[in-house]
This record gives C-alpha cells, structure tokens and sequence, in this order.
C-alpha cells in the first residue's frame, strides 16, 4: 500500500538543535569566564597581606572562598536570565514550524480523498523527471478520468460523487507500490506518477485498477461498480521532457473517452496524434480563447455526392486554423480546445465562420455543420442563439444538417436528446458522424434517430474490401432503410473504394476522389463511371474546384 502521496520536511521539535547550541554557547563562555576568576583568586590568595595604617586588609583566603562561592552562584542566575527567553523563543519557533508544515500539508492535499492535488502533482512530477534523468530509469505517468461522476452527482446527489470519489482514491492507494504516489487533479480527474516503471507495465496497473472498479465488492466500501478512461505515457520514451509526457497521456486519454470510454490507452502517435504542443494547459486555453475572438479560422467546404447520378447533394463545413494562429491544423486547434475544456465556446465560433462563408448553394443542397455533443448537452446551449446564426447569413434550417462529432463524448445523454429534439422540431436534420471509429457513435445510433449516417473512412479506407468489415457495411444499410436515412461513405481516395461502396448500394460518399475541401462551396456533377474505369478519361477541373484549401 502507498504511503502518504505528499512528502514534507520533517517537523521540527522542543528544544530543537538552535536552543541547544545556544545553551552550550553561554555555559561555555561563562565556564571560561568563571575559570579566569578562579585563577585570579589563586593567584591573590598566594600574595603576602599589606596592611596600612587604618585599614582592614581582605585576607586572601577569604577572597578565594568568595571567588569560589559567590560568583557560581551569581553566574548560574545570568545564565539563567540569558537561556530563559532563547528557550522561549525556541518554542515558539518550533511551533511556528509545526504550523507550517501542517499548513503545507493542507495546501498538498486533497481534503475529500487524502491524496495529493494538483500543486503536490505539479512538485512531484518535477522531482521524479529529474530523478529520473540523473540515475536514467524509466517514469510512467497515468490518468485517469472517470466516465460517469456527473450521471452519479444527479442520480444520487452530490454525497454520491463524493463518495465515488473517496473510492477511486483508496482504490488507487490500495493497489499501487510504496514509491508511486496517487494525486486528484481536477473534478473527476486522478494521475499515479510510477517510478522505474515504462508504458506497458503502467498498463497492467491501469487495467487491474479499472477491473476492480468495474466489479465494486469491498475495496470500494460499498460504492456501487464505476468505470473510467485512461491515457498512459512515460519518460524518456517515448516522451522527452515533462510537459510532452503529461501531453501524450492526456492525448491517449481523450482519445480513449472519445472512442467508447470505459477502457485503457497507452500513447500511440499514429492513433492518438503527435501531441507534440508542449504548452501548458493554461496556454493551450488562452491560444484557444484568442482564436475564438479574433475568428482567426477559415472555412472550407466539402462536396457531398450521389453516387447514381454524380451531382452534389450537399457541402460539409469545416475549418481551417490561420497561419499565425499558433496552431497547424484542425486536428492540434481541436485537441487543445478539448484539453484546455473549450470546445464549446470554439465550435460556436466554427458555426458562425462556416455560415458566414457559405453564399448561395441552392435550394435542393444541404450544409452539414460539424457540433460536438459536449455543446448540444451543456446547459448553456440556446438553439435561438444557433438559428440566429443561420438567419444572420441568410440559411433555412431545412438547409441545415447538425454532424454530431465524436470529438467528446457524451455525458448527458437526456439533455443532449432534448437539443436535438428543439433543434429537429426548428427544421435541422442530424447526421451521425465518423460512425465505426468506435465504440461512441455506435451507442450513439442506439439512442437517437439521425436523418444522415456517415460511415467512417476507416471502414471505407482498405477495410470496406474485407468481408468483416463488409457485414458491419450491410447491417449499417439496414439500420438506415428502417430509419428512412441517407448513408454517406466518408474518405472514398481510390477507384476500388468507390467501386465497392457503389456495389454495396451505398447512395452517396465524399472524399478527395470525388472532390476536396474548397474555399468556396460548389463542385460540378463527377462521372462516378469515369472514376471507377481506369481506361475512361478523368473529368477536367473546374475553375471552382481549383480553389480547395
């Protein structure tokens, strides 16, 4: 079991080492002083005795004895006056020091788990990076998010979530080794530092920690079963300094929440980013909130095909960041909008720049706009304030599909069916986005009804020729046909791919194949024959089509 997460100096005691050395300090002196006065009187006892007329003469002897007698007496006092206030105020001190260091300990711990908070994180990272670059053994760090505390805090009132909380923290201390230390970091968020420790063995500790939580029993005294999402990463590999580790476990953690949650993710930069922004959070927050209010952002807009006939149906909006804005791409502006908790506030800044930028795409297309979950089930979501962003720039909501990401996942599920219910109700229409990159979007199509589904190009991409991923294809067509919906195959970039979704019966895709992102939206109707035949000549580009982003 892991002692106490935070490691303070040791407190300092009565009587301590200043008040002692003082004391040996002042006998000495006054040793040595007493000493001098003794040789003195020796030295008069053995002098012949004068006597003048009229006067008494102090015999020597005597003076020796009062020498000998008198002054002990007299020095012991001025000792003791001295070494009296010094003593008290080496009290006080040593009380003062007491009342430190519980002050420390309080300011480094987190009064509802007993572990360490986020400062007594921040100093222990710290030490063990360093530590970890002196004698050369690996770091791991781990954290942990859990997946429901919201659900709980409404369910069962906030001592409920609390309660959670105090479980997830013995849980952590119960199962971790001595030299690990276990924080609370934010709300509903822990890390566990472990030294001498690399990414796959911090995995093991990960998934025994989350299958003990999963099955509740006594080591969580009572607390019903919970689940959270994970992200691991360690140092020096494959992480260079200490922001770049907190970012690659925070990066293997998000992408863990946004594909299913409920599960463990060591860090991956082919799966989960190169999270290479080695900013601090509150950096990340404050390069987002300057993108938001300077609308420091592009739009593109991507055609959307039917496949029987070849012309567009409808435009995707997206967004680019500004040169200059201190992000390089959608993806890194996104992952710190996610990481700094911004997304919304960022994704009402992307629907107003698409809907600005859009112009006339005709009456018979649709524009989807990209909304992530986490803005539709906030209690701050007004769908006035989204349809007069439409009306400003001129778009009906019939016009108007909402592309659910699967950026964030959900947390509020009844709040987030009841914005999609006011915003169906005012015209929109729904799109499921990026369905079978995880977990997410499936439970997503099990809980509400879209308009569009959207397959995601990792099925289409390589994966739509294989006869797994061709029965998931099939059964997600008649998902669709039950629910009267448009499947839309996302990323087709090859004649093969394009090939095959036609043959599936798939109606409609986008991709660089049919056609990229463009500054402006609107595309010319593709030969989807020419495409697919690699003896038939390629339609020519348009100007229109010249001006992708």
């Amino acid at each position: 079991m892991s002692t106490s997460p935070v490691a303070i100096e040791p407190r300092a005691q009565r009587g301590s080492g200043s008040y002692s050395l003082v004391r040996l300090r002042v006998t000495l002196a006054f040793l040595a002083a007493y000493l001098v006065l003794v040789a003195l009187a020796v030295y008069v006892a053995y002098q012949p005795v004068v006597e003048d007329e009229g006067t008494a003469a102090l015999h020597p002897a005597l003076l020796a004895a009062l020498v000998g007698l008198v002054l002990p007496s007299l020095m012991a006092i001025v000792v003791r006056l001295i070494l009296e206030p010094v003593a008290r105020l080496d009290e006080s001190r040593a009380e003062l020091r007491e009342s430190y260091d519980r002050a420390r300990l309080d300011a480094l711990r987190d009064a509802l788990t007993g572990l360490g908070n986020h400062r007594a994180f921040q100093e222990e990272l710290d030490r063990q990076v360093q530590e970890s670059l002196r004698y050369g053994g690996p770091l791991a760090l781990l954290l942990i998010d859990l997946d429901d505390l919201k659900r709980v805090n409404d369910d069962r009132g906030h001592a409920g979530g609390d309660a959670m909380l105090r479980a997830m923290g013995r849980l952590a201390t119960g199962t971790i080794r001595r030299v690990d230390r276990a924080f609370r970091i934010g709300g509903d968020e822990f890390a566990i530092l472990m030294p001498h420790v690399d990414g796959e063995a911090a995995l093991a500790v990960a998934r025994r920690l989350l299958a003990t939580a999963l099955e509740g029993g006594t080591q969580l005294d009572g607390v019903p079963p919970f689940s959270f999402s994970a992200g691991i990463s360690a140092f020096p590999a494959p992480s260079s300094d200490r922001h770049q580790l907190y970012r690659q476990a925070d990066a293997a953690l998000y992408w863990c929440k946004r594909h299913g949650r409920t599960g463990v993710e060591v860090f991956d930069p082919t799966r989960h980013g190169a999270a290479d922004d080695l900013r601090s959070t509150p950096e990340l927050a404050a390069a987002v909130a300057e993108v938001v209010a300077s609308r420091a952002l592009r739009p593109v807009y991507q055609p959307i095909f039917a496949l029987e006939t070849g012309q567009p149906i409808g435009f995707e909006g997206l967004v680019r960041p500004e040169p200059g804005s201190g992000f390089r791409n959608a993806e890194s502006l996104f992952s710190a909008a996610e990481a700094a908790r911004r997304t919304v506030e960022l994704d009402m800044a992307c629907l107003e720049v698409v809907a600005a930028g859009l112009g006339s795409v005709g009456a018979d297309r649709y524009v989807s706009f990209n909304v992530s979950p986490r803005t539709l089930e906030t209690e701050q979501f007004s769908l006035t304030e989204l349809t007069d962003i439409f009306a400003r720039h001129g778009i009906p909501t019939r016009q108007v599909v909402l592309e659910l990401t699967e950026r964030d996942a959900v947390e509020d599920l009844d709040r987030l069916r009841q914005s999609l219910a006011s915003c169906r109700a005012a015209g929109m229409r729904l799109a499921a986005d990026d369905v079978g990159a995880g977990n997410a979007g499936l439970r997503l199509l099990s809980q509400i009804h879209f308009d569009i589904v959207k397959i995601d190009l990792s099925l289409v991409q390589g994966g739509v020729l294989r006869d797994s991923s061709l029965a998931v294809l099939r059964s997600l067509l008649d998902l669709a046909a039950r629910w009267r919906a448009t499947v839309v195959a996302e990323g087709v970039e090859t004649p093969e791919q394009l090939e095959a979704v036609g043959q599936l019966g798939i109606p409609a895709a986008q991709g660089y194949l049919l056609g990229r992102p463009m500054n402006l939206a609107a595309a010319d109707a593709v030969d989807v024959q020419a495409l697919i035949a690699p003896d038939r000549a390629r339609p020519p580009v348009t100007e229109g089509a010249r001006a992708y982003g």
